[in-house]
């Protein structure tokens, strides 16, 4: 099951992810992209993956523009 991952700041981003693991059936985490895929969404990121841990998949949602007709 996905989890999608609203917080800003990196400290409450882990604190999302350790409260979603604990209430079980999280293998991926989707972190919403805040700062354009920016240097806080990097960071946001990397304390998503370090609070999940090895067992799930962490990963920035991207956004992908419309194909011109």
């Amino acid at each position: 099951m996905d989890a999608y991952i609203t917080a800003i700041r990196p400290q409450d981003v882990a604190r999302q992810v350790e409260a979603m693991l604990q209430r079980g059936d999280v293998n991926r985490f989707v972190l919403r992209p805040v700062a354009r895929g920016g240097m806080l969404d990097q960071e946001r990121l990397g304390a998503a993956r370090y609070a999940a841990g090895v067992q799930a998949v962490v990963e920035l949602e991207v956004a992908v523009a419309a194909q011109p007709r």
